[in-house]
């Protein structure tokens, strides 16, 4: 009998995939994952190994496999809890193009840093109400919102303030009013600085205090800058988006020079990030070229989950907690922390 019936051989299939051809002649596809054809490649770890047979052994290859920014992630641990809260690091959210993720990465963000044991202000700073709806909240039916604490002395911030779904998550909204603020501000003395008078009260009681502000490099949006520590700026991985980053770079450093010293670029945030294209992945490396260290190893996926999570007004990290969305602002949480 010949030996070679008890020897398990490698073929193809008519459609030129290698087979596994087994002892009793049957073949099977070789190394499918049990999850299909379209399964999801698993960015769960850094240093994924690579198992190649040499003899009897296997032996593994440690070398870091590169992320979406085309470098290795860093290795970040998951952060320690904290004993107290405050005084909050003062984030601003901005990008004077809409539709690059400021909204969602404010309330997505903002939920992660809060499963990882930091209490958070979220901040409406857009007359649209976008991050107030996005929570839950219709800012048409508000009596109060961020607009009656800039504009009336009488209002204290801790009264307009209002929980959310999401455990040591508050937010501070807003509605079309804000809208008038821009002008009425411009006669105030220190009108640059209104935004970080309203905060001062309550920023001993939280950890973070993100920002979401307008589309727009008005008088709202250096209010923003002026009362924050740091500045995250969400870029669209689209060639227009890319164009305007060096317009709001050049306000950042006025606003350090003549307003806020202390003021500097947290990270850069590459979102909408689609792998298939080469325009984004083009976009990226001319990111990573101009900014360096600054661009953040997250990168936010293009994914229909986004928008099913402001439908339902609830962060992905509950809407959608094991999702690729959810674990990628989770990882952007430590970055964040970290930094």
């Amino acid at each position: 009998m010949s030996t070679s019936h008890h020897t398990a051989r490698r073929a193809q299939d008519p459609s030129g995939r290698a087979t596994d051809a087994t002892a009793d002649g049957t073949s099977g596809p070789a190394a499918v994952s049990d999850a299909g054809d379209h399964a999801p490649v698993s960015d769960a770890g850094d240093h994924t190994p690579v198992r190649t047979a040499k003899g009897a052994r296997d032996v593994v290859d440690d070398k870091p496999k590169p992320g979406p920014t085309g470098r290795p992630r860093r290795e970040i641990p998951e952060p320690p809890r904290l004993d107290g809260h405050g005084p909050a690091r003062v984030v601003a959210m901005c990008n004077q193009k809409g539709g690059v993720g400021k909204t969602t990465s404010t309330i997505n963000l903002g939920a992660a840093l809060a499963e990882y044991g930091r209490k958070v202000l979220l901040v409406d700073f857009d007359p649209q109400g976008a991050l107030s709806v996005g929570l839950g909240i219709q800012p048409h039916e508000l009596d109060q919102t961020v607009y009656n604490v800039i504009m009336e002395r009488s209002v204290e911030v801790g009264d307009v303030i209002r929980k959310t779904t999401v455990d040591d998550v508050h937010l501070l909204p807003s509605n079309i009013d804000l809208s008038a603020a821009e002008v009425q501000l411009v006669a105030e003395v220190g009108r640059e600085h209104t935004l970080l008078r309203v905060l001062r009260p309550v920023i001993d009681e939280y950890d973070y205090v993100l920002v979401d502000c307008q589309p727009s490099l008005g008088l709202l949006t250096v209010n923003a800058l002026t009362a924050a520590d740091g500045v995250i700026i969400p870029l669209e991985c689209e060639f227009f988006s890319l164009r305007g980053v060096a317009l709001l770079i050049d306000t950042i450093d006025k606003v350090r020079e003549r307003l806020n010293p202390r003021l500097d670029i947290t990270g850069i945030l590459a979102t909408m990030f689609d792998p298939r294209t080469l325009h984004s992945k083009e976009v990226m490396a001319r990111v990573v070229e101009a900014f360096g260290d600054t661009v953040f190893d997250t990168v936010i996926n293009r994914t229909v989950r986004f928008p099913e999570t402001t439908v339902a007004g609830e962060p992905i990290t509950r809407w959608a907690p094991r999702s690729a969305g959810a674990t990628a602002y989770r990882t952007l949480a430590r970055e964040v922390i970290r930094r």
